[in-house]
């Protein structure tokens, strides 16, 4: 799989027998936050159209997210973060993935310059699959049927996506984000497709975790808003493949006055320096909401208990699923 950053990057690629889009592709644009089970069905869609012309297939997303852009510290959280968007992409056998940054440049185009530039210049589209309600433009005027009219006139077919429903309604982004905030992991998973994971490289912190006697792997989220809260159970692959079993606590850490969403792994019978590697953490069960204590030594208490009880959470479940479905 290649990745492309930039609509300027897009506009370089030699034209010679090397450049990839050469002949054209297929492509999807959105934002595939999550790659859901609906969003699996349009790369489904896109991969198999793409094989069956002899052309490759093409992701185009967006960083910042296009509500982050708008809605700054108001957006929602993500559900994932880039460099494990392209890694589910790469899992379901994307050729490219674009990745446009959306700032004013980009948001600015019209509907009209957002098909010359981006769709016709920068991907020489062949075949484009969006869904039927997709908008575009600064002026929001871009819509399926104009993509169909355009087209027509300039030689590349557009076809709407399938949509995909759960317990009578469609799935989305937004479905998995209020499933996962209200720690309905099962109905996350089946809306995802697989587990709900984070995944991130281990960092110094305060070291307050080992002062307790509970050893924690800090892990990164650079400064990103997590749609889960609380303590949770969960299964953590290693860099070396294997999965390990642990608690982990995601949050703002009110008892030592946090300033950052931060994630904080406990790996039950496990020794070894993890720092600078990266893990992936599948949240399995929830444990209990994240609290404000009035003491260290309270936090110190509660942590000990819900060691044991998610230990109990195990033994009772001894079929822990894991994200190699990812």
């Amino acid at each position: 799989m290649r990745l492309i950053r930039g609509l300027h990057n897009l506009k370089r690629l030699p034209e010679r027998s090397d450049n990839p889009l050469e002949n054209g592709c297929v492509a999807t644009i959105g934002n595939f936050d999550g790659i859901h089970r609906g969003h699996q069905v349009i790369i489904d869609q896109v991969r198999d159209r793409a094989h069956q012309l002899g052309v490759p297939s093409v992701v185009m997303v967006f960083e910042p997210l296009p509500r982050e852009f708008f809605g700054g510290a108001d957006a929602p959280a993500r559900l994932m973060r880039f460099r494990e968007k392209v890694e589910v992409l790469l899992a379901h056998d994307v050729d490219i993935v674009v990745c446009l940054q959306f700032k004013s440049r980009l948001r600015n185009l019209s509907a009209m310059e957002f098909i010359e530039q981006v769709l016709i210049e920068g991907l020489n589209v062949h075949h484009l699959v969006v869904g039927d309600d997709f908008r575009f433009g600064c002026d929001r005027k871009g819509d399926f049927r104009l993509l169909q009219q355009v087209g027509e006139s300039r030689g590349f077919e557009v076809e709407h996506t399938e949509t995909i429903r759960v317990g009578g309604d469609r799935i989305s982004s937004t479905r998995v984000r209020q499933a996962l905030g209200e720690n309905r992991l099962a109905d996350a998973r089946e809306l995802l497709g697989r587990p709900y994971t984070i995944s991130g490289r281990v960092v110094y912190g305060r070291a307050l975790g080992r002062e307790l006697g509970v050893p924690t792997a800090n892990i990164l989220l650079g400064g990103e808003k997590p749609p889960l809260r609380g303590v949770y159970v969960v299964a953590v692959e290693m860099p070396d493949g294997i999965i390990q079993r642990g608690m982990a606590n995601i949050g703002m850490r009110p008892t030592v006055n946090g300033r950052h969403p931060s994630l904080e792994v406990h790996l039950l019978d496990f020794s070894a320096d993890l720092y600078g590697t990266r893990l992936i953490v599948t949240f399995l069960y929830h444990l209990r909401d994240e609290v404000t204590f009035d003491s260290v030594a309270e936090l110190e208490n509660q942590i000990h208990k819900d060691i044991n009880q998610g230990r109990d959470w195990l033994a009772n479940n001894r079929t822990v699923p894991t994200n190699v479905e990812r």
